[in-house]
This record gives C-alpha cells, structure tokens and sequence, in this order.
C-alpha cells in the first residue's frame, strides 16, 4: 500500500480521507496548508500527494509548483470546486497526475489513487540493466546471452535520443521493462512518464482519455478536461499493445509524431505538445497493414527505432539467471532468507517451453516460494503450485533442431576457427549422441548400438576414440 500525504484546510475533509484510505490499507498523513505540507514533502516518505487547489497562505499552484521543485517524480492529484477549474487545469498542464472535482465520487477517487500511486511507482523504481547479485535492488532486465546483449545495445543507443522506439514481443517478455529503462535513462527521465493501455481503456473513451476534451464537446463535458498526452508534456509517453488501437485514433496519433500537437475533442485548434513516444505490441503489424486494420504511415513513423524482445525459449543460458534473480527479489519482498533452487528444479525449468515467457517463470517461482516449506526451492514446490513438471518439459522436445542450432551457436562463438574447427565441433557432437545413446540404453552398448545404427565393434570403438568412461557397476557388458 501507499503513503499519502493529503493537504487542505477543511479539518472533516482530512478526518475522512484518513479513515477512508486508512481502511484501504494506506498510510496518512494531513497538512492544513501549503506552509505545513511543504517539509513533508521533503521528508520523501510519500507516494502520493492529494491537495486542494484553494489554500490559505501559500494558495495550491504556488505549493504544487514547490512540490515539483523538491521532487518532480512524486504524483499530486489536485482537488477543486467548480469554480476553481481552470487553475486546477493549469495545475494538471504543469505535471500534476490529475484533478478531482469536489464533491467527488468515492470509487472514482480510490481508482484514481491507484492509478496515480502506480504512474509514481513506475517513474520512481529504477530499471537495471543486468545488474550483478550484489547491486541490484529492485526490477531488472536479466539476461547474458546474445540475443540480449543486443536488446542492451539498442536501449543504450537509443534512450538519451528523442527518437520513437517500437518495442515489439510476445507477452510476458519485458516490454514495459524497456519502456521504462528507455525513459529512465532519458533526458526526459525528471519528467512525466505515463503508460496508456491501449487495450484495458474502452474504444469510446480512449480518444477523449488520450487526447482530453472541451466543454460541451458531448453530453457530460461539463468543464474542459486535458489529456494524458497534454498531462505528459516535456515527458514520455508508453502505448501499451498500439497494435490494437483503434484505426480512427491512429490519425491522432500520426498528427502527433509529424507536427507534435493534439486536438482536444470539440476544440477549435490543435494544441502544442512536447512528448516523447514509446510504442509496444504483441501483434504482427505487417500483417495487420495487409489486412487495413493498421496505418503504414505511421508504422513508419512509430519504427524509427525497433527493439525486438526474444521469447525466453531462444535465450539460451538465461534462465538459471534468472531463477536466481527472481527467488532473491521475492524472498527480499517477503522478507524471509533467500532459501535458492536446486539444481534438478533449475533443469526442469530450463527444459520447460515458457509459452508465457519471463512473466510466467517470475509467477511460478513466487509461487512457489510463498508454499517452499524450508530449504531450495525444488521440482516439487513448482510442481506443487504451478503444474509444471518433468513429464510437461517434454513439450520442448518439439523443437529439436532449434536445440542443436543453440547449441552450433554457442560452440562456435566460443571457438576461434581454424582448418580444424569443422573436425573439432563434429567429433564432440559424436562423443555427445555416444554418450545420451548410452545414458538412455543403461549403459548397455548392444542396445546403444542398436539405436545408433552402429555395429558393436564400431561403437566400442568410438568409444575408446572419445575416451567416453563410465562406471563398471552401471555398464552392462551385452
């Protein structure tokens, strides 16, 4: 839950804010004026500020404006009557998360709330870059192998520029997780970063929630209301699943990358904006130009520069990372010792095909965390909480030549070529299927043999040629 710091000068407004969110499980705090919120504010210890624009003393723009001074990434929803609209707006222009006209409607301010205390979550919570055991403290993007050495790349080159940047990935890759490390790692990173859902938010209310409306643009605009984008100014903002915006929309948006400014339902003139872009989606948009459901002017513009996310299936080497990753962040957020996995749990879940990709091995491994009843955390803890077990993992043996290409992979970029190379790389992968065709026969090397199409004095001699030994207990001599 939140800490909030809720500031006006009506005494029964903050005694009901403070049973209201302390029943919701938030922290409270109340100041009376400007003057008194201000060394709060500076305590850092909040995650959200509620404040009435009409204060005595130091009025609410004056104090919204110091607040922004002391810590431009903390969310203020601002309060007003009617009649204070307009500052309220100017408020929201200058970065606050929103405002609330009194008196309000309870659900709709708890809603607000939460969407506010995540937008102050997101900005505030640094992304790492792979970072080591020892420094890591929060959320990370993990991985080693090449394909996400590459993903590092393109986020380094790309952050400190204005440039849009498409992200594109399966679920459960890390999309927002890119998003954000791009905008932390931004000019832009002090200002604001909202994340819009183009899917969770309804079609009719997407445009007037992205772009803001006038008053009497439509039956219930009662007063002019900015958009998220407008709210976002001199910041960024994240188009979650864009490949699923609706194609009306989509000219508002192009508007907005070629001449970087939005039109407010029922206004009159386009409004100026200062935004960086951010794009991401599971969807194949190639296929969705081809279909007219998707506009080619701006997938071009959207595709200045793509970040491509792999499936947790083709980085090869990058879960047992990120087992360890996820236990110790759990384990820290729980609060109880890091208990670590096996190493059998680490195979099965390195030979598990992840259709849900990082999101769902983080799922599985917290899960099975909060029911590990003592010591690593095993096949049967996983088992037990996820229905991921040894017999499932046979669902990436569908995919046998993809193994043996990660494999090739692997082996050649970690040896330098030669005349002999080709030689080197064939007779290893020989002594390897020797080995498994004995692994799976028992030892018994008739049978092994058999399975390899191999008579037995060609295999025994293989076997001396690769100096593959076993114990003489576990060999049978047929």
């Amino acid at each position: 839950m939140a800490a909030i710091l809720i500031v006006d000068d009506d005494h029964h407004l903050r005694r009901s804010f403070d049973k209201l969110l302390t029943q919701d499980g938030h922290t409270v705090k109340t100041a009376s004026s400007g003057e008194a919120a201000l060394p709060l504010a500076r305590s850092g210890e909040f995650d959200l500020i509620i404040m009435d624009v009409r204060l005595p003393g130091m009025d609410g723009l004056r104090t919204f404006k110091a607040i922004r001074e002391i810590e431009p990434l903390l969310p203020v929803i601002i309060m007003t009557a009617f009649g204070t609209t307009e500052t309220a707006i100017e408020a929201t222009k200058m970065g606050a998360f929103d405002y609330m006209l009194k008196p309000f409607n309870i659900p709709e301010m708890l809603s607000l709330i939460e969407k506010a205390v995540e937008a102050g979550r997101f900005m505030r919570s640094r992304v790492e870059l792979d970072p080591v055991p020892e420094t890591d403290s929060g959320e990370a993007i993990i991985g080693r192998s090449r394909v996400m050495q590459e993903v590092y790349k393109a986020i380094g080159r790309s952050a400190s520029t204005d440039a849009t940047v498409l992200i594109r990935g399966e679920s459960g890759t890390g999309k927002e997780l890119v998003a954000r490390a791009l905008y932390q790692h931004s000019a832009r990173s002090r200002k604001p970063f909202l994340v819009i859902n183009c899917v969770a938010i309804p079609e009719t209310l997407l445009e007037s929630e992205l772009f803001g409306y006038e008053k009497g643009a439509f039956t219930g605009a009662v007063n002019r209301r900015v958009g998220r984008i407008e709210q976002a100014d001199g910041g960024t903002v994240f188009l979650d699943e864009i490949g699923d915006m609706p194609f009306g929309i989509q000219a508002k948006i192009l508007r907005l990358l070629q001449e970087r400014s939005i039109q407010r339902l029922g206004a009159r003139e386009p409004s100026p904006v200062d935004v960086r872009i951010i794009a991401a989606t599971n969807r194949n948009l190639e296929a969705a130009l081809s279909e007219g459901k998707f506009r080619e002017d701006l997938y071009y513009r959207l595709k200045v520069v793509t970040i491509s996310l792999p499936p947790l299936l083709e980085r090869e080497g990058d879960i047992p990372l990120l087992c360890e990753y996820f236990i110790r962040r759990y384990s820290k957020k729980m609060g109880v010792p890091d208990p670590g996995i096996t190493a059998e749990a680490v195979e099965m879940l390195c030979a598990y095909s992840w259709p849900g990709n990082v999101r769902e091995l983080a799922n599985a491994l917290q899960k099975a965390l909060i029911f590990n009843r003592g010591g690593p955390v095993s096949i049967e803890d996983i088992a037990r909480v996820s229905g991921i077990a040894p017999d499932r993992t046979a669902e990436k043996a569908d995919l046998p030549e993809e193994t043996i290409r990660a494999w090739i992979r692997g082996y050649l970029s970690s040896h330098e070529g030669g005349l002999s190379m080709f030689d080197s790389a064939m007779e290893q992968f020989s002594a390897m299927l020797i080995t498994e065709a004995l692994n799976l026969n028992g030892g018994n090397r008739s049978r092994a043999a058999k399975m390899l199409g191999l008579s037995r004095p060609t295999l025994m001699a293989k076997i001396e040629k690769h100096r593959i030994r076993f114990e003489t207990s576990a060999i049978s001599e047929e």
